[in-house]
């Protein structure tokens, strides 16, 4: 009896430090994947904003771009499976994650793409296989189009920037409400943003959830801002006619934040991309399906490295 008892305490002191102490036992919790992940924690400044930024594996280095309200560790999941190959360099961007906030600073596309630009002189980072999620995708999309030597090849996972992806109920809301579930006004709102923003919800321990919500309630009025100027950026179809650059666009069928259409619209504008439409995913794939995809994408860029060298 007395071992069944212990073996229960043993059990459960995980599951009430993880709800007693959250802030700690997120901190511990997201320190153990990212190392399980090949990763590291580094910092960085440009543009005189601090960016942290997770660093890991060997091989080319691919820079992955998080999503509006995400930040690097929306990639940490999926770069176990992506550092044997590749040098993973994930930042937060200016606004988001641990990154510097500025209620009085501009958050543009063309101005977080001069972030990711500095970025990576910071890093010495001269050309990069660039990826991203979402606003991620957006911005990647429009730095390989401004400055295509510095970007070998595109990832995008559900990427804005076109007015296909743009015509979703949920953002054509927004432009009539102001109101968005990317938008947190209270902690219980963070719940609604996770079940928009996948379709099966992956596991996140209560301390994860508990210490996002806390921060994305009082980023309201920054992401409020953030929003607006993402929203009055000019749209990739409105700047640029075709980029060349070689792309794997993937989409999730089930995304309810960017219309799916928003994958034929991308490939339209990038000729030598490919397509990998997803069912059963919602708008986050490296979150949902993360071995899925980022077998998919290794496998592509075996096709596009064979290409160059042939």
């Amino acid at each position: 009896m007395n071992m069944l008892l212990g073996l229960l305490v043993a059990a459960l002191l995980p599951v009430f430090f993880d709800r007693l102490f959250p802030e700690t036992a997120a901190r511990l919790g997201l320190a153990l994947e990212r190392r399980y992940s090949g990763l590291r924690r580094y910092s960085a400044i440009a543009n005189g904003f601090a960016m942290p930024f997770l660093d890991g594996g060997k091989g080319e280095p691919l820079l992955l771009i998080h999503g509006f309200a995400g930040d690097k560790d929306n990639f940490c999941r999926i770069a176990r499976f992506l550092t044997p190959h590749y040098r993973v360099i994930i930042p937060d961007l200016p606004g988001f994650g641990e990154a510097s906030r500025d209620l009085n600073a501009n958050y543009s596309m063309a101005d977080q793409v001069a972030n990711v630009c500095a970025f990576m002189d910071q890093l010495g980072l001269q050309q990069v296989h660039l990826g991203g999620n979402s606003m991620g995708g957006f911005i990647a999309s429009q730095l390989a189009a401004t400055y295509p030597d510095r970007v070998s090849s595109l990832w995008l996972l559900d990427a804005a920037g076109t007015q296909a992806a743009h015509d979703s109920d949920m953002l054509q809301e927004y432009l009539v409400t102001d109101d968005v579930p990317l938008l947190v006004r209270s902690e219980q709102d963070f719940k609604t943003l996770l079940q928009a923003a996948t379709y099966k919800t992956p596991f996140m321990p209560y301390s994860i959830k508990k210490t996002y919500a806390r921060r994305a309630v009082t980023d309201y009025p920054l992401h409020t801002k953030i929003m607006a100027q993402l929203t009055a950026s000019p749209l990739l179809e409105a700047q640029f006619s075709i980029i060349s650059t070689p792309a794997l666009i993937v989409w999730g069928q089930e995304d309810r934040m960017l219309s799916p259409d928003g994958a034929w619209a991308l490939h339209t504008l990038l000729p030598k991309s490919q397509v990998r439409m997803m069912p059963g995913v919602g708008h986050m794939p490296m979150l949902e399906t993360p071995r899925q995809v980022a077998m998919d994408y290794i496998h592509y860029r075996q096709t596009v490295d064979l290409a160059t060298k042939s």
